[in-house]
């Protein structure tokens, strides 16, 4: 179990916040999974603030998914108060800060992996979230911004100097992206030195290295992202090795179900059109390691709705169940 302030998490796995991926229907499914705490997209806190219509629709819940923490991107302080009042008001369990993306658009505006270049903005905006809400309070990093700036232990520091309740840290510069290796000796290095729960995150591709990592750096949790697109069973396998040794895959129907399930979750939640465009994507992500590919891949196109999503699915499968019983 993993506790974050006053909120006891039933296990100690972690589903990262990603922009275009994480909305209400993903989180529902990994919920589903086993995973301890889901995460919104990252929200912005003008957005918030200003009371823009679309972005309040980022704070959309379902008693389902609980505990949910809302993540929160800005670079003012009395900004990142009010919307962190914001998320409490909507009954978010956690309220968390992302001080680790690297995308342009984002720290073109001083937030996200740019707040680490600024050791006093961060005590300035922690701070001022703090006195706003008395929700756990979580943020999430980076080493630093760059090799020259490796600061991610003077920011841990600051982090748990305001008042926060934990804190998430991606062990790779700003300026790398997602390229490179995780470097979890930074992971172990910040638990060492906090009291606060620390939770890794980075190259947790499968079940046995979310292990690995919690027993390399005794991190208190592990927080996983690009690997649930591919395999939202990951929650589960991670559970079913810690406490059986090893972990089931799942079999071609229950990949079917999961992808219909999913979409019937889309649709009910961002309406047809939307639920396809975002279906269309995540097909080739679902079916990562099934035969025939090259057969999804060149119907997408065709796909313009309900219909003719699930038609080209059940040609899919239909074909590779034919393929297996000729192999049998």
């Amino acid at each position: 179990m993993l506790t974050i302030g006053k909120l006891h998490l039933k296990n100690w796995l972690i589903m990262a916040p990603m922009s275009g991926k994480t909305n209400l229907p993903f989180r529902l499914i990994v919920k589903k999974m086993g995973v301890g705490l889901v995460i919104t997209e990252m929200i912005s806190a003008v957005g918030l603030s200003r009371g823009q219509a679309k972005t309040h629709t980022y704070l959309d819940s379902h008693p389902a998914e609980r505990p949910v923490a809302a993540q929160l991107f800005g670079s003012d302080p009395d900004t990142m108060a009010i919307s962190a009042r914001i998320v409490a008001e909507r009954g978010m369990d956690i309220v968390d800060i992302n001080m680790g993306c690297p995308a342009k658009k984002v720290v073109k505006t001083g937030s996200g992996a740019a707040l680490m270049r600024d050791p006093k903005k961060v005590a300035k905006i922690l701070s001022a979230v703090r006195e706003s809400t008395s929700l756990p309070l979580t943020v999430k990093i980076r080493a630093g911004w760059s090799p020259e700036e490796a600061n991610a232990l003077v920011i841990a520091r600051i982090i748990e100097d305001s008042g926060a309740d934990g804190i998430f840290i991606h062990p790779r510069f700003a300026t790398q992206g997602f390229s490179g290796k995780a470097d979890w000796t930074l992971i172990a290095g910040i638990k060492r030195a906090l009291k606060i729960p620390v939770i890794g995150n980075g190259d947790i591709t499968e079940p046995s290295l979310a292990l690995k990592m919690s027993s390399e750096t005794s991190c208190d949790g592990v927080m996983i992202g690009r690997a649930a697109l591919t395999n939202p069973w990951i929650f589960k396998q991670i559970l079913e090795m810690e406490e059986e040794g090893s972990f089931n895959t799942p079999d071609l129907d229950e990949r079917y179900r999961l992808i219909i399930e999913h979409y019937l979750l889309l649709i009910k939640y961002l309406g047809e059109n939307r639920a396809t465009n975002i279906m269309r994507g995540l097909l080739l992500l679902y079916t990562k390691g099934l035969p025939n590919r090259r057969f999804l891949k060149a119907s997408i196109s065709e796909i313009d709705g309900r219909e003719k999503l699930i038609s080209i699915l059940n040609k899919y499968f239909g074909y590779i169940r034919e393929e297996m019983v000729s192999e049998g």
